[in-house]
């Protein structure tokens, strides 16, 4: 008698249960009512919420939060995106922007490259972004792959001080600084060696400081 009342009570729990789950999946028991965007600084509200498509009074249990991040990440500007359900009513959108670390001219206008080589805009360019010069700029040339390598390796001190990047070949690039000095960096090989001694170089007297080999520095 006791497993036929144990037996009885597990299939009412169950039924519940399933009746609960029909209730929240097609009921609007915790239908969405608030999404809350964060992370927006370039990209603009409307345009994220034009790709959420999460209509009014979906259920969260029905939303799709890989296929919506999915589409909020096609917009260009967007870097990551991350998607939740906070219950009972709220889907949470947490956006992380490109960030550009350099630009070069076309006649269309300033293409600004992040530090993935994704180009990424066409547009004006913002206050510090250095300018690349080089004679293929494009995402997929091999040489402003290497330009944002090096810059991507630079310590923040020394990139903020960075107006032009030249890149003649991927072992041939050179820093313009604001202040008319000029950092030799050659290539992209030991990167990390060469940001270590850039930093403290740039403190002697001098107008041409060659990196290229880190190991052998020199200053004129």
């Amino acid at each position: 008698m006791p497993w036929r009342r144990i037996r009885l009570w597990g299939a009412l729990g169950v039924c519940v249960l399933v009746v609960l789950g029909v209730l929240a999946w097609f009921t609007p028991m915790l239908s969405v009512r608030t999404v809350r965007i964060a992370g927006l600084v370039a990209v603009s509200e409307q345009q994220v919420r034009e790709q959420l498509e999460i209509p009014s009074g979906r259920s969260m249990l029905r939303i799709d939060t890989t296929s919506v991040a999915g589409r909020v990440a096609g917009i260009p500007k967007v870097h990551t995106v991350r998607v939740q359900r906070v219950f009972p009513s709220t889907v949470k959108v947490t956006v992380e922007e490109r960030t550009p670390v350099l630009f070069f001219d076309s006649p269309q206008g300033a293409h600004l490259v992040d530090g993935e080589s994704v180009e990424f805009a066409i547009e004006p360019t913002p206050i510090g972004v250095p300018k690349l010069l080089t004679g293929h700029p494009g995402a997929d040339d091999p040489v402003t792959r290497a330009a944002v390598s090096v810059l991507v390796a630079l310590p923040p001190a020394v990139s903020v001080q960075v107006g032009e990047v030249v890149a003649r070949s991927i072992s041939d690039i050179s820093l313009n600084l604001h202040d008319g000095r000029t950092v030799l960096w050659g290539g992209t090989n030991d990167a990390q060696r060469k940001a270590a001694v850039v930093l403290p170089l740039l403190t002697r007297d001098g107008t041409v400081y060659d990196v290229s080999s880190p190991n052998l520095v020199t200053v004129r």
